[in-house]
């Protein structure tokens, strides 16, 4: 019988969340430090990047825990990302789900140490995976795969484009290379991540990074949907906010009909991208559909 997501979610964040308290807790750094970073690490979310590469390790019928020290890499520079965006020279928010900011709690030159530190953990974390869990030339391609995701051509790059477009009418194409490096990029290493450690071929990472590309932009055109539709309990934040906030979404830019026929298109080319896999992906569709299609 196969496993439902949410028991599959609720063992593997359970997993994830002990072996990162242990490699942080393990440290030889200053207390301050590891509570800093604790503080963010623990402070919630669900987990989606680590979960997309155990989800990839299940689609190859592996054993996902030879993903635990990536996955935990992947989620500490998520959580960096999310410490150094709340800082008062870039979104300057005083609460994050619900709980004061990391530098609100420590103030901020502890706040951006802990990102720093998170950051360069998660490197050591990846060269550290043990020879039966990944060759040498795995982790060595997984470092490239990360550090392309999360630096200027990712995430990074994502994020400075967001901000110069603050305040600007956005063309479609400048929208989407925002939310496919800021957002999606990241994403999409966690299933390449999890294909490079299943030993997986070209033919089958190009699938799996083109399914990853069109879930994140879904994801991100949900979000937009949502911030008209939706509700604070749900979204975690104002209605409204973006159109408060003259940010460029996909409903401003494609009309809300417009955008929910974007959301159904890159869904579907999500799927058929996983279709023409041929792995056994009931994972990796699930999350699909929590991340692009329902409303919950």
């Amino acid at each position: 019988m196969q496993e439902s997501l949410q028991s599959f979610t609720d063992s593997h964040k359970t997993l994830l969340e002990d072996k990162m308290r242990e490699y942080v807790n393990q440290l030889e750094a200053p207390s301050i430090i590891k509570e800093s970073m604790l503080y963010s690490l623990e402070a919630g979310g669900k987990r989606i990047r680590p979960l997309l590469l155990f989800a990839t390790l299940a689609a190859f019928n592996q054993d996902t825990k030879i993903g635990l020290n990536t996955a935990a890499a992947l989620e500490m520079v998520h959580t960096y990302s999310l410490i150094h965006d709340d800082l008062p020279s870039m979104d300057d928010d005083d609460l994050r789900r619900g709980k004061p900011t990391n530098h609100k709690v420590f103030g901020e030159a502890y706040a951006v140490l802990a990102g720093d530190a998170l950051l360069t953990y998660s490197f050591q974390l990846i060269a550290e995976t043990s020879a039966e869990d990944a060759t040498a030339d795995a982790k060595l391609a997984i470092i490239k795969e990360f550090s392309k995701a999360a630096g200027a051509e990712g995430m990074v790059g994502g994020q400075v484009a967001d901000i110069d477009g603050e305040e600007k009418q956005l063309s479609l194409p400048e929208l989407e290379y925002i939310h496919v490096h800021k957002t999606g990029k990241l994403l999409a290493f966690g299933v390449i991540a999890g294909a490079i450690l299943s030993g997986a071929d070209e033919e089958k990472i190009h699938l799996l990074t083109e399914f990853a590309t069109h879930l994140g932009l879904a994801f991100q055109i949900r979000d937009d949907i949502l911030d008209l539709e939706g509700s604070v309990e749900m979204i975690g934040k104002p209605v409204g906010s973006d159109e408060v906030n003259h940010k460029s979404t996909y409903p401003s830019l494609l009309t809300m009909d417009g955008a929910k026929k974007a959301l159904v298109e890159h869904t579907t080319l999500a799927k058929a991208k996983l279709a023409e896999t041929g792995l056994n992906t009931f994972f990796l569709e699930e999350i699909t559909d929590m991340l692009a299609v329902r409303n919950h």
